[in-house]
């Protein structure tokens, strides 16, 4: 039988915190060996004095154990933290599977867009998101890209394609542990689209002649300097020559000085271009070098994966050492701002020649760059979805049908709830073999479940379109683009009432079906912000426009007049509804979708359920 996630994880956990206690006590053993050099080394100090028997100079034995034991123990130290990252991957893989996972991982706030027709209101992004339960990537290019496949459906070759590389990638959690393991200390802040196009760009210092006056310049600046702190020397009387000599080495200090100086001043325009250009597009580089050097190692079989590898291959160096290079290069420029290197600046023209090797990395790596950040967000962006598959092994891959414009779904759940407490349904909408209907009227009491069922099919179509498992026994359904109505709130500053708010969406959804994919519209309280009269008309013609126009979907309401709606539309429409059951004074739901239109509502009983006298 095949070892569930939680045993696995639960397993590996363990083995972790074992090894971790097990180093410590390594690292305590080792402080008192250290302890004991200490004392060893004092013992000498005290014989070479005392006794005057041994020589000083055995003080070396101790001073080198003393060093060799310090160097072992940073790397236990560095051992020990790398153990402590991978427990706290576990714990929160464990977590996941718990249902307490929101709010203790990236929840992708910055992806947030008030226009987009589904991000907001199916809980794309924020605290306790679909973007937090899946993404378990460490660089803002994972991210970015995980992020980007939620908002926008993929083409079914593509979700294939993805599929499979999730399917190849569900088993390999060391790969997942060792990414986490790498980079978990910090998300890098590379913005992957700056430093593309830094790279891209063109090299603004051609080597030329450059390069050699550079190092004449540099040669005669160290003589130059070594002139100066010779005059510095005899002048306190540490070093002794003839005053001639002295003049010779203080003219030739100050003409360094005036050389070097005016060469700095004459390249400061060009310098700091170069300088400034990267600082702003590649800071950071240490985690995606990391990264890079961890995916470098994987041998993968489906082509979707041996592609995005082939693209981290590069003649010579591999990427990860390339980007290595480049952030060593950053260090150097960093350490600008120390003052020693500010003193000898003008002698060894410090900035210049890292100006040089950053023209030259570009030169020589730049225009790869897209290509090899492009590459290692898409496999982070799959090892995310295929973690979740790995957590979630009952969640089926979608089925994607030519019929154009369908969902069928079998026991269909939220991602989002956790397993225990989902409560699963089966819809079809659309189709032509038999013809389903193309839209769902949905009535029912407060809090019966009629957003959430719409949350449900929003949700569960975007991760079936992005290469993701889904929530379901089964799910079938046609290439779809989706559109909500469902959070839609006024806005002060924009001074947008809830109603206007609303009508906008509904306009941004109608402009939907005349791009080429079908839309799934997904509406709750339909027109809610208005009168029931209005809201009858405009919800008639509205519901009928978009049928019209090819759109399928799903509307709720609490107007039960609306429920007229599928009457109209004949065969195309369909009344489905949730209902509640009072017993005892509690209202209590089981949130199952059932036929027809509802007969009844709570909003007395919860009203008088919190304490006002109706």
């Amino acid at each position: 039988m095949t070892e569930e996630p939680r045993s696995i994880y639960m397993r590996l956990l363990d083995e972790r915190r074992h090894d971790i206690a097990r180093r410590l006590d390594r690292h305590r053993a080792l402080g008192y060996v250290r302890l004991g050099t200490v004392a060893g080394g004092a013992a000498i100090v005290w014989a070479a004095l005392a006794t005057q028997k041994i020589s000083i100079a055995w003080t070396l034995v101790p001073m080198a154990l003393f060093t060799v034991l310090m160097v072992i123990g940073e790397q236990l130290l560095r051992a020990i933290e790398r153990r402590r990252r991978a427990a706290r991957f576990f714990e929160k893989a464990l977590a996941r599977l718990d249902g307490q996972w929101a709010g203790t991982g990236e929840a992708g706030d910055r992806f947030i867009d008030p226009v987009h027709p589904y991000a907001q209101d199916l809980d794309l992004f924020g605290k306790g998101s679909l973007f937090e339960l899946l993404s378990t990537a460490r660089t803002h290019i994972g991210e970015d890209t995980l992020a980007r496949w939620l908002l926008a459906p993929a083409e079914p070759e593509t979700v294939r394609a993805r599929q499979e590389a999730v399917n190849e990638l569900r088993p390999r959690l060391d790969l997942r542990e060792d990414l986490a393991v790498v980079a978990e200390e910090a998300r890098t802040g590379v913005d992957p689209v700056s430093l593309a196009a830094w790279g891209e760009a063109p090299a603004l210092l051609g080597p030329g002649h450059l390069r050699a006056k550079l190092w004449c310049l540099t040669v005669i600046g160290i003589l130059g300097f070594a002139a100066g702190l010779a005059v510095g020397l005899r002048s306190i009387g540490l070093v002794q020559f003839t005053e001639r000599n002295a003049l010779l080495c203080r003219d030739g200090f100050l003409l360094v000085l005036l050389a070097n100086g005016s060469f700095l001043y004459r390249k400061r325009k060009p310098l700091e271009a170069v300088v400034g250009a990267v600082e702003e597009a590649a800071h950071e580089l240490g985690l995606i070098s990391e990264v890079l050097g961890r995916l470098e190692k994987e041998q993968f079989q489906t082509p979707k994966l041996a592609s995005l590898s082939a693209s981290l291959d590069a003649e010579g160096e591999p990427p990860s050492r390339r980007i290595a290079r480049l952030n060593h290069v950053m260090e150097r420029l960093d350490s600008r701002d120390n003052l020693l290197v500010r003193i000898v600046e003008v002698f060894v023209l410090w900035t210049p020649h890292q100006a040089l090797a950053v023209e030259d990395w570009r030169r020589h790596s730049g225009p790869a760059v897209r290509r090899w950040l492009t590459a290692a967000g898409e496999i982070e962006a799959l090892c995310s979805l295929a973690s979740h598959a790995f957590e979630h092994p009952a969640d089926p891959f979608p089925e994607f049908s030519a019929d154009r414009g369908l969902l069928e779904a079998e026991a269909i759940g939220h991602p989002l709830i956790p397993e225990d407490r989902v409560v699963r349904n089966d819809v079809r909408i659309g189709g032509t073999e038999p013809p389903g209907p193309r839209v769902l009227v949905v009535s029912g009491s407060n809090m019966a479940g009629k957003s959430t069922l719409l949350r449900t099919l929003g949700i569960n179509a975007i991760l079936a379109q992005a290469g993701a498992p889904v929530r379901a026994r089964r799910l079938r359904l046609s290439p779809l683009a989706v559109g909500a109505s469902i959070r839609v709130t006024d806005s002060l500053q924009g001074g947008v009432s809830r109603f206007y708010a609303e009508i906008l969406r509904l306009r941004q959804i109608l402009d939907l079906t005349a791009k080429p994919l079908p839309v799934l519209f997904l509406i709750d309280e339909f027109l809610h912000g208005t009168n029931s009269h209005d809201r009858r008309i405009g919800a008639e013609a509205l519901v009928r426009g978009l049928v019209e126009r090819g759109a399928m979907g799903l509307i709720t309401t609490h107007d039960l007049a609306l429920a007229d709606i599928a009457e109209v539309l004949g065969e195309r429409a369909a009344n489905v509804h949730f209902e509640d059951q009072i017993a005892g004074g509690q209202i209590r739901f089981d949130y199952h979708m059932r036929p027809g239109v509802v007969r009844k509502s709570n909003a007395i009983e919860l009203m008088r359920s919190v304490g006002l006298e109706i």
